[in-house]
């Protein structure tokens, strides 16, 4: 909505549909809840102002099993053809509730911002028009919070930083509005409504490339902050 709101155009690629999802609504089968949230996807994009949107069919919950080179070479050519110059996608921790498949979401999406700009990767796009394309700068989404149900666990688990904390302020509203037209998805939103009231006036990021060489001001020492095992 922030982008929107200031001209620019946006284009959300999903690389699954969600069948296999826990919280399926009225949904009786696979293809059903797969449909629904086809419609649901789109719903949202609409609050949000999205420019364009899509939904591939890799495996829901079996991304971790999918060729690699296979699905980079899908994201590479919406990277070709779309042309954006800031790419956003999920922290290798795999966001919120450590989801695999966010985390190989994660992968390929890295992958294809470096690769989508070398012409000896995917060159029969090169051959049917479309030329080398690198965007400008990654960003990878941190996690507001951590569902996990063991809290001693949970402080063990490694989680992304952020170097970019963007107040939303009345958009807050209309990210709700956004995350409630999953009406699949209204059981576990029910969940998290409390905590999304805590956190969800904020977006947190973690630039993880830009053009140029950078240093980030906030370490001066790698080994900072560990603890003995």
């Amino acid at each position: 909505m922030l982008a929107h709101l200031r001209g620019v155009e946006t284009c959300v690629v999903c690389l699954t549909e969600g069948r296999a999802a826990s919280h399926r609504g009225t949904a009786v089968d696979g293809n059903e809840l797969a449909q629904l949230r086809r419609q649901e996807f789109a719903a949202a994009l609409r609050v949000l102002g999205v420019t364009q949107g899509e939904v591939l069919d890799f495996p829901d919950g079996g991304l971790a099993g999918q060729d690699f080179t296979r699905v980079t070479t899908v994201l590479v050519e919406r990277m070709r053809r779309f042309r954006p110059q800031v790419v956003l996608t999920f922290g290798g921790d795999g966001n919120v509730n450590l989801h695999p498949d966010h985390t190989m979401a994660s992968f390929f999406a890295t992958a294809a911002f470096y690769w989508a700009g070398r012409a000896n990767f995917a060159p029969e796009q090169i051959a049917a028009g479309l030329v080398p394309y690198r965007p400008q700068k990654l960003y990878y989404g941190a996690a507001p919070f951590l569902a996990w149900a063991d809290s001693e666990e949970a402080k063990r688990i490694a989680l992304m930083p952020a170097s970019l904390v963007l107040e939303l302020g009345p958009l807050k509203a209309k990210k709700l509005e956004a995350f409630m037209e999953h009406k699949t998805q209204a059981e576990l939103l029910a969940k998290v409504k409390a905590v999304f009231e805590e956190t969800g006036g904020e977006e947190k990021y973690l630039l993880a490339a830009a053009r140029g060489f950078r240093s980030s001001p906030l370490e001066a020492d790698m080994f900072a902050g560990i603890e003995g095992d």
